[in-house]
């Protein structure tokens, strides 16, 4: 649970919102086992930055073991949560988003991907040993990435570029820097003395690996933002996955993908919880549009290692723009 008293409510980011928000039903929906998905998924990707996929082939087992290993972790006193904290980068956190002023009602977890990742300060939590909470996420880490790798190649085949595996090596590599990151929302029931306004959970952003694999239970509180600057909310799904687009897709796609943002405002009566792979390139990886999809256009962006844009992003907060450090700027 995330504890705090109602004055320092006053720090956490509101939006207006005076009736509730109307769920989207137009997010495109790709099943992975039809021959027509790598068109739809180009076509998601340039219209949304963001879709739902199905017949995903993530065993159910595997989500919900790992969803009981989390819920047992947030359900603890916070004095037992702190003991894996701070995240710097990996471990527990709890409402401090970043190390530049972002706040949200939100509690989490971010691990590395690294099967050999040490779970050592998870041990006092859990007892004896983590392991059930270490294989847990593995299993399921292995399980979505296997599908994000799929889901990459088609996004390739739908471009028509070759090799298929342009993108999904990026994830494959020993080296890739990938995060598995766990968000719990525990349901904030005063809402309604906000005065028709909503409290952010998680404050609106993009997402700056490759791409990012999202699953929820069945809790509202996901929007995105479309093209014209509105916000959707997205209908929960605790049975399918929501895929993100990131800013490095958006870069090497010369702004053919765009990058979705999005953000998570908190539940009046339900908590919440997600689960995120953020598949990401290895630290040397060079960043820039494919010369296969240029056609004779120029690069938006300049090269730039994912070492480089980690970094810069690091220094950013959540709402900031940070692919428009790296655009290149049209000369006069």
């Amino acid at each position: 649970m995330v504890v705090l008293s109602k004055p320092a409510m006053e720090q956490f980011c509101l939006v207006k919102n005076c009736k509730a928000p109307t769920l989207f039903p137009g997010v495109p929906l790709i099943d992975l086992s039809k021959p027509d998905s790598k068109h739809l998924l180009v076509k998601a990707c340039q219209e949304f930055g963001f879709f739902k996929v199905i017949n995903h082939g993530v065993p159910t087992e595997f989500i919900t073991k790992l969803e009981s290993e989390a819920v047992k972790f947030f359900s603890l006193p916070l004095s037992d949560k702190e003991k894996a904290g701070p995240p710097d980068p990996f471990g527990y956190g709890n409402k401090k988003i970043g190390p530049n002023g972002d706040i949200g009602w939100v509690e989490y977890i971010i691990l590395s991907t690294n099967s050999e990742f040490n779970y050592q300060r998870f041990e006092s939590i859990f007892g004896m040993t983590p392991e059930k909470f270490r294989d847990a996420v593995n299993d399921y880490v292995s399980s979505v990435k296997k599908m994000a790798c799929e889901i990459l190649e088609l996004m390739a085949e739908g471009l028509n570029i070759q090799p298929k595996n342009v993108f999904s090596k990026l994830l494959m590599d020993e080296q890739s820097d990938s995060v598995f990151r766990l968000n719990h929302y525990p349901p904030y029931p005063d809402l309604q003395e906000l005065h028709g306004r909503n409290l952010i959970g998680f404050g609106e952003h993009t997402d700056p690996q490759i791409i990012s694999v999202l699953r929820s239970n069945n809790t509202s509180g996901l929007q995105i933002q479309l093209k014209d600057g509105s916000w959707i909310s997205i209908p929960p799904d605790q049975s399918s996955f929501f895929i993100n687009v990131g800013d490095s897709t958006q870069v090497l796609t010369n702004g053919r993908f765009k990058s979705v943002k999005h953000r998570v405002l908190a539940n009046s009566m339900k908590s919440r919880l997600s689960m995120i792979y953020f598949g990401g390139p290895p630290l040397s990886e060079k960043i820039a549009p494919l010369p296969s999809l240029m056609e004779g256009e120029d690069s938006l962006y300049k090269e730039f290692t994912w070492f480089e844009y980690k970094k810069s992003a690091y220094k950013s907060r959540l709402a900031d723009n940070r692919l428009v450090l790296f655009e290149k700027i049209a000369a006069s």
